[in-house]
Parts: structure tokens; sequence; C-alpha cells
């Protein structure tokens, strides 16, 4: 591979052949929505749950201007527009959006466009519940794009309330054309700051070509990888094959693996995806052959290898990985798989039992889409989501649900807090809800909607999971609710 995936699915037009699967045993995957072009095309991006329930998305082209936009999915598969990129004059809002949107606390989403802007360089744009657009940056708005270029992958939010994200161009001037990519931060308010600039020590062995983003870790740092740099001889134009970072909320930044630093790269090479930390405290992440698990002193160990023909059974090209609330990794392979449309996996998080649950291209024509490109999100339902970047009835790509029969749970806006901060949780069920604890300690909680409740983190309150009593049962987080000091 001789380039970013995401790179090449900015300008790629993907063709397919098709034939006939079918899911494994145990799992009911439904289309749920067809993107025609004129309700978008090209989604690559995972979905994000909002307050309401919905999941909300973005596709890369599409829709009236052609620059993409922002859909909204019911779990019933009702699919409303709710803006269309490339509205404003020169498309000064921005288009092609490339990052999953980020429910942040303040009630809005946040996301980015990879081109567009003031600069054509790509923007950050808040969206509200009321479906309005603000575009609160332009990228390259500094000589030679110093700021960055062209972002994408996904983006966190800090304990402090700023949004972290990285950038595919700018920042080193001198690292080739476009530059090799940046880590950024937002406030809420606009005022932005470039946390590190890559490709700043000698034949980019500090990396080059963020494209996964970055993920907050419980160490209260930011965990990305890079598709080169570091070692290696992978790339044509960019040197080295990857790298896994670390960089603090003061921009310094720890390289904890460079790829390929054995011989034929048994850890694998060009990372193009973000990292996800597990229940177990390890980061797991995908590079272009593997998958792997990594510790916070940067021990790897590759817990499985995909083969690399086209035609690959298990899969080719994996994306972002999740953790499912039955503790297994899921995720899911642009190509391969029984007809070559890609696939949804998962596997335990010490490498055995690695399942194929699904491969896509099981109804003639590919009306069930192919070529899955945004990764999963588990809703509180407990069903996966997930988008296919071509196929389906429309010809631009579906969003399908795959039903695995996982409980449903609630989840958290932000999993991280201090005593008196309020927190978002996200579930259904919620009307008449008679108590809200957290690791055993009670909170003052209100009922915002049946899908959202804002509670109190306690006095006295610990790490730990959060419990809501609906009149349908007890309801558990997926992930621990973590208290700051």
């Amino acid at each position: 591979m001789t380039e970013s995936r995401r790179f090449r699915a900015a300008f790629a037009v993907l063709l397919f052949a098709v034939a006939t699967t079918i899911p494994s045993v145990g799992q009911t995957f439904n289309t749920l929505a067809t993107f025609d072009g004129s309700n978008g095309n090209y989604p690559v991006q995972a979905l994000s749950q909002g307050p309401d329930g919905a999941l909300y998305g973005v596709t890369y082209f599409g829709g009236s201007q052609n620059g993409g936009e922002i859909f909204k999915l019911t779990r019933q598969g009702k699919l409303t527009v709710v803006y269309d990129f490339c509205s404003e004059s020169n498309c000064a809002d921005g288009f092609s959006p490339d990052s999953p949107l980020l429910l942040a606390d303040d009630g809005n989403f946040y996301g980015t466009t990879y081109f567009g802007g003031a600069n054509s360089a790509g923007t950050i744009f808040r969206f509200s519940s009321a479906g309005k657009i603000t575009t609160i940056y332009s990228f390259c708005s500094l000589s030679n794009c110093a700021d960055g270029a062209y972002p994408n992958g996904a983006l966190a939010q800090s304990p402090e309330g700023e949004i972290y994200g990285s950038t595919g161009g700018g920042g080193n001037p001198l690292c080739y054309e476009g530059g090799c990519g940046t880590v950024f931060s937002i406030a809420l308010d606009g005022a932005f700051t470039t946390r590190y600039v890559f490709c700043s020590q000698t034949n980019c062995s500090d990396g080059a070509i963020p494209s996964g983003g970055v993920s907050l870790s419980s160490d209260g740092n930011f965990y990305g990888a890079t598709t080169f740099g570091g070692l290696g001889a992978c790339g044509i134009v960019y040197p080295g094959c990857g790298t896994v970072f670390n960089i603090d909320p003061a921009g310094v930044l720890t390289l904890i693996h460079r790829f390929c630093s054995q011989d034929k790269c048994p850890d694998g090479l060009e990372p193009d995806s973000g990292l996800v930390q597990a229940s177990n405290g390890y980061l797991y992440g995908v590079t272009s052959t593997t998958i792997f698990k990594l510790n916070a002193a940067g021990t790897l160990t590759t817990l499985y290898t995909f083969c690399q023909q086209q035609s690959c059974p298990t899969g080719v090209a994996p994306f972002t990985l999740i953790e499912g609330t039955d503790r297994n990794l899921y995720g899911a392979n642009e190509e391969g798989g029984q007809q070559n449309g890609g696939n949804v996996f998962n596997i335990r998080l010490d490498g055995s039992d690695f399942h194929v649950l699904y491969s896509f291209c099981s109804e003639s024509g590919c009306d069930g889409g192919f070529q899955p490109m945004g990764g999963l999100v588990q809703a509180t339902n407990g069903e996966f989501y997930g988008t296919t970047s071509d196929g389906g009835v429309g010809g631009s790509g579906i969003v399908y649900s795959l039903d695995g029969g996982l409980k449903p749970f609630v989840a958290f806006v932000r999993s991280y807090g201090k005593v008196g901060q309020k927190i978002g949780i996200l579930g259904q069920g919620f009307t008449g809800t008679t108590s809200v604890s957290l690791n055993g300690t009670a909170a003052s909680f209100r009922v915002v909607s049946d899908t959202f409740i804002e509670a109190t983190v306690p006095v006295g309150a610990t790490t730990g999971y959060v419990t809501v009593t609906t009149p349908g049962g007890t309801l558990t987080s997926n992930v621990p609710f973590r208290v700051l000091p």
C-alpha cells in the first residue's frame, strides 16, 4: 500500500464485482436506509448517538451541492438530511465532512470538513440540535498552513472542555508537498491552538500523516497513529511505515511505537485508523494488515494478521475497532470477505476467537451495500450500527444494523468529570426513572427526555459504573465513569 486509504477515498470512484453470501449464525443484519446521491453519497465515518436517541452521521459527497451532508437516522430507519455542505458562497461552510460527529458536553455536535472553508483547506464546525451549522475555524489561516490543513479522523474532548483532533496536511512546510499534518485543539469559543507539527524530526521519525484522529485515554493523554513516518520504507512519497503516539494536553508528543520495526513487518504497517482503550486498560488498533494491542510503555502484541489477497475470506483493510458490552472487539474490513465486499468481525481482547459476523454483497446487485469504511458504533439499545460507502438500492451506500442479542445499556456524553459537574447520560426508557448511582453512590438527576438524563457527580463518588433504575429495569453503563480529582 503506497498511500493512505483515507486519501484514496477522497478521490476514488469505487467499483466492485458482487455475488451472494449469508450472515453468520446468531447475527441479525438489517439494511435501515440507503443513499442515492440526493440524500447523501459515500458515508465513510462512524455514526454517533444523539440525546434524542437518533443516530447522526455524515456523507463525504452527495446532497444539493454534492458537498456532503449531515443526516439523522431514527432506530426505525427514517433518514432525514439535516444539513447540506457547500450551501454558502465559495463553500465557506466547508465540504466533504471527514470526521465522526462528536457530541460535546455543551449539547452540540462538532466535526470537520476535509475541504472548503475560508482557505479551501477544511473547517471545524459546530452543529446544534436545531440544525444550525457554525464554522468555528478555517484551516490554513496561517502562512504556509502552519496551523494544519485537511482535517480528518475522530475528535475527542478533554476534561478541560477543549476539542482535540488532527489534520492530514499542513504544519511543516518543508515536509514534502502539502505538509505532514498536525494535532490541534480548539476551545468551544473558537480559540485555536496547534499542539504538534509532524515530521519535526529528521526523516519524519516522529511520524507523518495522522489519518485516524485522536482518542482520550484514562491517563489524560491523547493517542493516535500516523500512516507514515517512523521506520521502514513503505511509502513512495512519505518515508516510514507509521507510528503510534501520545500527546499530552500541553502538546508534548511521545512516540509509543514505530511500525515495521522487524523484518517483514510482523507488527503491521501503515495504520489508517484511530485507537480505542479497552476495559482492560490496553490500547487496541489496526494496521493495513493486523489487529494489535499496546500498553502505555509501548509493548505491542500482534493479535491477528489478515491475509493479503484481495479475496481473503477473513477480510482485507480493517478500520477502527470498538469494544462491545460483551467485552469483545468489533470492526469492519473495507475489502475481502466471502464475496470481496468487506465484512464485519469480532475478536476477543486476548486475540482469540476471531469471527466474521457478516460478509457484504449478500443480496443481488449488492443491495445490502459493500465496502464498509466507517467502523461501527454500539447504540444504547445494544445493537451495532454502521455504513457502507457503496452499494445499496440507490448505489451510494447504506446504513445497517447488526443485532447480536446484547442487552440495552447507558452511555455518557463524556465518561469523566469532577464532583459537582453535570454529566449527560444517553439511553432509552428513562421516563419514570427513580434513581441514578455512580459506583454505588446516589446522584441527583433530571430526566430531560425518554432518551437523555442530566446527572451530577455526587460528593464521595469514586470511579466506577453508573446504574440507572427505570420502570423497565436497571441499566448499567458500558464503560466506567472516571471521577477526576
